[in-house]
Protein backbone atom coordinates (compact mmCIF):
# COMPACT_ATOMS: atom_id res chain seq x y z
CA UNK A 1 0.00 0.00 0.00
CA UNK A 2 2.78 2.42 0.89
CA UNK A 3 4.64 1.57 -2.31
CA UNK A 4 1.51 2.22 -4.38
CA UNK A 5 0.91 5.56 -2.68
CA UNK A 6 4.36 6.89 -3.54
CA UNK A 7 5.01 5.14 -6.87
CA UNK A 8 4.19 8.27 -8.89
CA UNK A 9 6.50 10.45 -6.80
CA UNK A 10 10.19 10.90 -7.50
CA UNK A 11 12.55 10.25 -4.61
CA UNK A 12 15.31 12.84 -4.32
CA UNK A 13 18.07 13.72 -1.88
CA UNK A 14 19.28 17.07 -0.58
CA UNK A 15 22.77 16.85 0.87
CA UNK A 16 23.86 19.03 3.79
CA UNK A 17 26.95 19.28 5.98
CA UNK A 18 24.99 17.46 8.70
CA UNK A 19 23.62 14.59 6.66
CA UNK A 20 21.24 13.78 3.79
CA UNK A 21 17.61 14.85 3.62
CA UNK A 22 15.49 12.52 1.48
CA UNK A 23 12.23 13.77 0.00
CA UNK A 24 9.60 12.85 -2.55
CA UNK A 25 7.95 15.12 -5.10
CA UNK A 26 5.21 14.59 -7.67
CA UNK A 27 4.89 16.42 -10.94
CA UNK A 28 1.58 18.12 -11.61
CA UNK A 29 0.52 21.16 -13.64
CA UNK A 30 -1.08 22.70 -10.57
CA UNK A 31 0.59 25.90 -9.36
CA UNK A 32 -0.10 24.85 -5.77
CA UNK A 33 2.24 22.58 -3.83
CA UNK A 34 1.06 20.68 -0.77
CA UNK A 35 3.98 20.15 1.60
CA UNK A 36 3.46 17.26 4.04
CA UNK A 37 5.54 17.32 7.23
CA UNK A 38 5.31 14.33 9.56
CA UNK A 39 5.66 14.14 13.32
CA UNK A 40 8.45 13.14 15.68
CA UNK A 41 9.76 9.55 15.11
CA UNK A 42 7.39 9.09 12.13
CA UNK A 43 8.33 9.34 8.45
CA UNK A 44 6.79 10.23 5.08
CA UNK A 45 4.56 7.13 5.08
CA UNK A 46 2.38 8.81 7.71
CA UNK A 47 0.82 10.70 4.79
CA UNK A 48 0.33 7.78 2.40
CA UNK A 49 -3.46 8.19 2.49
CA UNK A 50 -3.23 11.90 1.76
CA UNK A 51 -0.75 11.32 -1.08
CA UNK A 52 -3.12 8.81 -2.70
CA UNK A 53 -6.08 11.17 -2.28
CA UNK A 54 -4.49 14.37 -3.62
CA UNK A 55 -2.25 12.82 -6.30
CA UNK A 56 -2.87 14.41 -9.70
CA UNK A 57 -4.77 17.37 -8.30
CA UNK A 58 -1.87 19.26 -6.75
CA UNK A 59 1.88 19.13 -6.77
CA UNK A 60 2.90 17.12 -3.70
CA UNK A 61 6.07 17.16 -1.64
CA UNK A 62 6.86 15.15 1.47
CA UNK A 63 10.07 14.22 3.25
CA UNK A 64 11.70 12.21 5.93
CA UNK A 65 12.59 15.07 8.26
CA UNK A 66 16.26 15.44 9.26
CA UNK A 67 17.25 12.62 11.67
CA UNK A 68 14.19 10.56 10.64
CA UNK A 69 13.66 7.59 8.33
CA UNK A 70 15.93 7.73 5.28
CA UNK A 71 17.32 11.14 6.37
CA UNK A 72 19.77 9.47 8.74
CA UNK A 73 22.34 9.80 10.05
CA UNK A 74 21.86 13.52 10.60
CA UNK A 75 23.93 15.41 13.17
CA UNK A 76 22.82 18.28 15.38
CA UNK A 77 19.10 18.32 14.64
CA UNK A 78 17.30 21.59 15.28
CA UNK A 79 14.07 23.09 14.00
CA UNK A 80 15.99 26.04 12.59
CA UNK A 81 18.19 23.65 10.60
CA UNK A 82 15.13 21.68 9.44
CA UNK A 83 13.40 24.89 8.31
CA UNK A 84 16.51 25.95 6.39
CA UNK A 85 16.71 22.56 4.66
CA UNK A 86 13.05 22.81 3.74
CA UNK A 87 13.57 26.32 2.38
CA UNK A 88 16.38 25.11 0.14
CA UNK A 89 14.37 22.12 -1.07
CA UNK A 90 11.35 24.28 -1.94
CA UNK A 91 13.62 26.66 -3.84
CA UNK A 92 15.22 23.77 -5.70
CA UNK A 93 11.79 22.42 -6.66
CA UNK A 94 10.47 25.91 -7.51
CA UNK A 95 7.53 25.42 -5.15
CA UNK A 96 6.01 28.87 -4.78
CA UNK A 97 3.28 29.79 -2.24
CA UNK A 98 3.27 26.31 -0.68
CA UNK A 99 0.54 25.07 1.61
CA UNK A 100 2.05 23.30 4.63
CA UNK A 101 0.30 20.31 6.19
CA UNK A 102 2.15 19.58 9.41
CA UNK A 103 1.38 16.78 11.85
CA UNK A 104 2.70 17.18 15.41
CA UNK A 105 6.41 17.99 14.98
CA UNK A 106 5.59 18.98 11.40
CA UNK A 107 3.61 21.85 12.88
CA UNK A 108 6.66 22.94 14.89
CA UNK A 109 8.76 22.97 11.73
CA UNK A 110 6.03 24.94 9.96
CA UNK A 111 5.96 27.60 12.67
CA UNK A 112 9.77 27.75 12.74
CA UNK A 113 9.65 28.30 8.97
CA UNK A 114 7.05 31.05 9.40
CA UNK A 115 9.28 32.89 11.88
CA UNK A 116 12.01 33.10 9.27
CA UNK A 117 9.96 33.41 6.09
CA UNK A 118 6.62 34.88 7.19
CA UNK A 119 5.27 35.72 3.73
CA UNK A 120 6.11 32.50 1.91
CA UNK A 121 3.40 30.12 3.12
CA UNK A 122 0.00 30.25 1.45
CA UNK A 123 -1.82 28.22 4.11
CA UNK A 124 -1.29 25.94 7.11
CA UNK A 125 -3.13 22.79 8.16
CA UNK A 126 -2.04 21.86 11.68
CA UNK A 127 -2.78 18.22 12.53
CA UNK A 128 -2.48 17.17 16.18
CA UNK A 129 0.15 19.82 16.76
CA UNK A 130 0.78 22.61 19.26
CA UNK A 131 1.17 26.38 19.05
CA UNK A 132 4.23 28.53 19.42
CA UNK A 133 3.66 31.03 22.22
CA UNK A 134 5.31 31.38 25.62
CA UNK A 135 2.12 31.76 27.64
CA UNK A 136 0.64 28.44 26.49
CA UNK A 137 3.15 26.41 28.50
CA UNK A 138 3.59 26.31 32.25
CA UNK A 139 6.91 25.84 33.99
CA UNK A 140 5.77 22.32 34.80
CA UNK A 141 5.03 21.62 31.12
CA UNK A 142 8.50 22.77 30.14
CA UNK A 143 10.17 20.78 32.92
CA UNK A 144 8.51 17.53 31.86
CA UNK A 145 9.43 18.06 28.20
CA UNK A 146 13.09 18.25 29.22
CA UNK A 147 12.86 14.85 30.93
CA UNK A 148 11.68 12.85 27.90
CA UNK A 149 15.03 11.36 26.89
CA UNK A 150 16.11 9.89 30.20
CA UNK A 151 12.60 8.71 31.08
CA UNK A 152 12.33 6.91 27.74
CA UNK A 153 15.62 5.13 28.46
CA UNK A 154 13.95 3.45 31.45
CA UNK A 155 11.75 1.35 29.14
CA UNK A 156 12.91 -1.88 27.46
CA UNK A 157 13.29 -1.23 23.72
CA UNK A 158 10.43 -3.44 22.53
CA UNK A 159 8.07 -2.05 25.15
CA UNK A 160 9.05 1.51 24.26
CA UNK A 161 8.34 0.95 20.55
CA UNK A 162 5.03 -0.73 21.32
CA UNK A 163 3.93 1.99 23.73
CA UNK A 164 4.79 4.81 21.29
CA UNK A 165 2.91 3.16 18.44
CA UNK A 166 -0.15 2.34 20.52
CA UNK A 167 -0.32 5.68 22.31
CA UNK A 168 -0.38 7.80 19.15
CA UNK A 169 -2.84 5.71 17.13
CA UNK A 170 -6.44 4.54 17.39
CA UNK A 171 -6.75 2.01 14.56
CA UNK A 172 -4.80 -1.17 13.92
CA UNK A 173 -3.77 0.09 10.48
CA UNK A 174 -2.21 3.25 11.92
CA UNK A 175 -0.52 1.27 14.69
CA UNK A 176 1.07 -1.10 12.16
CA UNK A 177 2.41 1.90 10.26
CA UNK A 178 4.10 3.33 13.35
CA UNK A 179 5.49 -0.03 14.43
CA UNK A 180 7.12 -0.45 11.01
CA UNK A 181 8.51 3.09 11.07
CA UNK A 182 10.03 2.68 14.55
CA UNK A 183 11.75 -0.67 13.93
CA UNK A 184 15.00 0.69 12.38
CA UNK A 185 15.84 2.86 15.40
CA UNK A 186 18.07 1.59 18.18
CA UNK A 187 16.82 2.32 21.67
CA UNK A 188 19.44 5.01 22.23
CA UNK A 189 18.74 6.67 18.88
CA UNK A 190 14.99 6.65 19.47
CA UNK A 191 15.24 8.09 22.98
CA UNK A 192 17.69 10.77 21.88
CA UNK A 193 15.47 11.71 18.94
CA UNK A 194 12.50 12.20 21.25
CA UNK A 195 14.63 14.13 23.70
CA UNK A 196 16.02 16.61 21.19
CA UNK A 197 12.64 16.90 19.46
CA UNK A 198 11.06 18.36 22.58
CA UNK A 199 14.14 20.17 23.88
CA UNK A 200 14.61 21.97 20.55
CA UNK A 201 10.94 22.96 20.58
CA UNK A 202 11.52 24.76 23.88
CA UNK A 203 14.52 26.58 22.39
CA UNK A 204 12.57 27.67 19.30
CA UNK A 205 9.28 28.53 21.01
CA UNK A 206 8.36 32.22 21.08
CA UNK A 207 5.39 34.52 20.75
CA UNK A 208 4.47 34.90 17.08
CA UNK A 209 1.53 35.75 14.86
CA UNK A 210 0.46 33.43 12.06
CA UNK A 211 -0.83 35.58 9.22
CA UNK A 212 -1.72 32.94 6.60
CA UNK A 213 -5.05 31.05 6.53
CA UNK A 214 -4.88 28.26 9.12
CA UNK A 215 -7.04 25.35 10.24
CA UNK A 216 -6.42 23.03 13.19
CA UNK A 217 -7.33 19.33 13.29
CA UNK A 218 -7.10 17.11 16.36
CA UNK A 219 -8.10 13.51 17.00
CA UNK A 220 -10.88 13.06 19.54
CA UNK A 221 -8.75 10.37 21.24
CA UNK A 222 -5.45 12.26 21.07
CA UNK A 223 -3.82 11.57 24.43
CA UNK A 224 -0.29 12.59 23.50
CA UNK A 225 0.76 14.96 26.25
CA UNK A 226 -1.63 17.91 26.40
CA UNK A 227 -2.07 18.33 22.63
CA UNK A 228 -5.87 18.58 22.78
CA UNK A 229 -5.68 21.16 25.57
CA UNK A 230 -3.14 23.23 23.64
CA UNK A 231 -5.23 23.03 20.45
CA UNK A 232 -8.30 24.26 22.29
CA UNK A 233 -6.34 27.16 23.78
CA UNK A 234 -4.87 27.93 20.36
CA UNK A 235 -8.34 28.00 18.85
CA UNK A 236 -9.74 30.20 21.61
CA UNK A 237 -6.93 32.72 21.33
CA UNK A 238 -6.61 32.96 17.55
CA UNK A 239 -10.08 31.89 16.37
CA UNK A 240 -8.48 29.51 13.89
CA UNK A 241 -11.11 26.86 13.03
CA UNK A 242 -10.67 23.68 15.08
CA UNK A 243 -12.00 20.38 13.75
CA UNK A 244 -12.16 17.35 16.05
CA UNK A 245 -11.55 14.15 14.07
CA UNK A 246 -13.65 11.23 15.26
CA UNK A 247 -12.23 7.72 15.68
CA UNK A 248 -8.70 9.08 15.69
CA UNK A 249 -5.81 9.66 18.08
CA UNK A 250 -2.58 11.64 17.61
CA UNK A 251 -1.93 10.30 14.10
CA UNK A 252 -5.42 11.32 13.08
CA UNK A 253 -4.61 11.68 9.38
CA UNK A 254 -3.83 7.93 9.29
CA UNK A 255 -6.48 6.82 11.78
CA UNK A 256 -9.33 8.56 9.96
CA UNK A 257 -7.97 9.66 6.61
CA UNK A 258 -11.41 10.21 5.08
CA UNK A 259 -12.36 12.84 7.65
CA UNK A 260 -8.96 14.54 7.53
CA UNK A 261 -8.86 14.56 3.72
CA UNK A 262 -12.33 16.08 3.67
CA UNK A 263 -11.28 18.88 6.03
CA UNK A 264 -8.12 19.55 4.02
CA UNK A 265 -10.24 19.67 0.85
CA UNK A 266 -12.59 22.24 2.39
CA UNK A 267 -9.62 24.33 3.50
CA UNK A 268 -7.98 24.17 0.06
CA UNK A 269 -11.16 25.32 -1.66
CA UNK A 270 -11.26 28.34 0.62
CA UNK A 271 -7.55 29.19 0.28
CA UNK A 272 -7.08 28.49 -3.42
CA UNK A 273 -10.48 29.05 -4.97
CA UNK A 274 -12.09 31.34 -2.38
CA UNK A 275 -15.14 29.04 -2.16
Amino acid sequence: MVENAFKLMQQKQFDTDYGPVVYWVSECRSENTLVFLHGLTADHTLFEKQISYFEGRFRLLCWDAPAHGKSRPFREFSYARAAECLKRILEKEQAKSPIFIGQSMGGYITQTYMKRYPDEIKGFVGIDTCPFGLSYYSKSDMWWLRQIEWMSMCFPHKLLVKSIAESCTYTEDACRNMLAVLQPYSKRELCHLMGIGYAEFLKENCDMEITCPTVLLVGEHDRTGKVKQYCNAWHERTKFPLCVISNAAHNSNFDNSQAVNREIDIFLREVIYNK
